[in-house]
């Protein structure tokens, strides 16, 4: 099995070089299929060691075999780690500077949804389909960005510019406090001129925008009372209503712009609710004839960029502020992740992609609709530096036992990697 996979990987590479690939490419595409075993070989350790958010040893045991791997090719790795209090299992940095010239940024994750009480454990192969928990979010992904660096340095490739690689271990689950959790990935993100991500992608699409995200919460209180004065002015509306009241008026006022969503998560009302753990759960109780005293939802937001996120914001608060009688209601809200705003810098490196495309005899690849992608660690930096995302594998079923990816994926993703990561390095900075 081994051998027909090492020639499919060479007549892929032989494909690649009759389309447009140069003669400086051919030594790195030549590494990449080289490679290519041992590449499968270490995604399949990783995958098949548990490293679920919550699993700070297993986050650990999957990063000591990146460390590994990392030192081989001349990396300097240290492992940053996060207080006991968080629960997480910190982070990998791994650097290594070629001389004067850009500073790159390579971001993956090691942790993934899949905690050690899953059914889900063990790497499968079924010809080209590889099944696996987090085999495509995101550890295909991590195995193109240290494949991708083995074979540029195996080619001898790299003559200027620094390379750092900051892989997270809570990304699927960020540790509390979130400044805390990602103080050094921001930092990371401010000295690089580039940073790009490898959450998983196709060739048909990349990313250089993404949704940020926000939590809200509303508190609503009323007088409790017999149920047979409800709406009188001695009893006024009651909790529930007034709950119904700002939910309704939030869809039909502040929806409507371009990738703003709102989703009220969980609602409760009666008259007590108590919460119950740390993850969202409670417990309450009301009666028919009682009118609800209290009232809590609570739910996300996503939104395109820091001034929808702000406007939407204060749309909320004013219709908070309007309550019906004998009812009181506050709304807070908690920032999570930034926007990873399209801009001119971002496109510019898409342009270098397609750059990289053109010579693999790839089709151009498509910005992916800011609207249709969630938050990532990537939003961290996007702020900061020109960035990109959807590097990755290509795969279907994340956070599902379903999880799979495409095994000739690996190859195009870590031989596109490669070829952009030269041309970045090689070249002048992208204004």
């Amino acid at each position: 099995m081994k051998a027909a996979t090492s020639a499919c990987l060479l007549l892929a590479t032989i494909a690649v070089s009759i389309t447009g690939a140069s003669a400086s490419d051919k030594p790195i595409l030549d590494a990449v299929a080289a490679n290519g075993a041992e590449q499968l070989q270490m995604l399949e350790a990783t995958v098949n060691q548990n490293s679920g958010s919550l699993n700070v040893e297993g986050v650990r045991k999957v990063g000591e075999i990146y460390r590994r791997e990392l030192e081989d090719i001349g990396f300097a790795v240290r492992w940053i780690d996060m207080p006991q209090s968080m629960a997480r299992g910190g982070h990998l940095v791994a650097e290594r500077d070629f001389g004067d010239g850009p500073n790159l940024l390579l971001i993956g994750h090691i942790d993934t949804v899949f905690e050690p009480d899953s059914p889900f454990q063990r790497f499968e192969r079924d010809g080209d389909k590889l099944r696996g928990p987090g085999i495509a979010d995101m550890k295909g992904g991590n195995a193109v960005v240290i494949y991708a660096m083995r074979a540029l340095i195996d080619a001898d490739a790299i003559k200027r510019g620094k390379v750092t690689i900051f892989f997270t271990g809570d990304e699927e689950s960020v540790g509390a406090p979130l400044a805390e959790a990602r103080k050094d990935l921001i930092a990371a993100g401010k000295a690089a001129d580039y940073a790009l991500n490898f959450e998983g992608g196709s060739p048909e699409w990349a990313v250089v925008g993404r949704r940020g995200s926000s939590k809200w919460k509303l508190e609503v209180t009323g007088k409790r009372a017999h149920s047979s004065g409800i709406f009188s002015d001695g009893s006024g509306a009651g909790a529930a209503f007034e709950m119904a009241r700002i939910l309704n008026r939030f869809y039909g006022e502040v929806r409507g712009p371009l990738g703003l969503t709102f989703n009220p998560g969980m609602v409760a009302a009666g008259s007590a609710i108590e919460p119950v753990g740390s993850a969202g759960a409670v417990t309450l109780s009301g009666k028919d004839n009682v009118i609800a005293e209290t009232a809590i939802a609570s739910g996300g937001l996503r939104f395109m960029n820091d001034a929808q996120l702000r406007a939407a914001e204060n749309l909320m608060r004013g219709i908070v502020e309007d309550s019906l009688p004998l009812t009181k209601a506050t709304i807070t809200f908690q920032d999570r992740y930034p926007a990873m705003e399209l801009t001119k810098a971002n496109e510019a490196l898409l342009d270098r992609l397609n750059a990289v495309h053109a010579r693999l005899g790839l089709e151009p690849a498509k910005s992916f609709p800011p609207e249709g992608r969630g938050a990532a660690d990537i939003s961290f930096v996007a702020p900061y530096v020109a960035s990109m995302d959807g590097l990755g594998v290509a795969g279907t079923g994340a956070h599902t036992v379903e999880e799979d990816m495409n095994l000739t994926s690996l190859q195009q993703a870590t031989q596109r990697t490669a070829l952009l990561v030269a041309d970045l390095l090689a070249s002048d900075l992208v204004q």
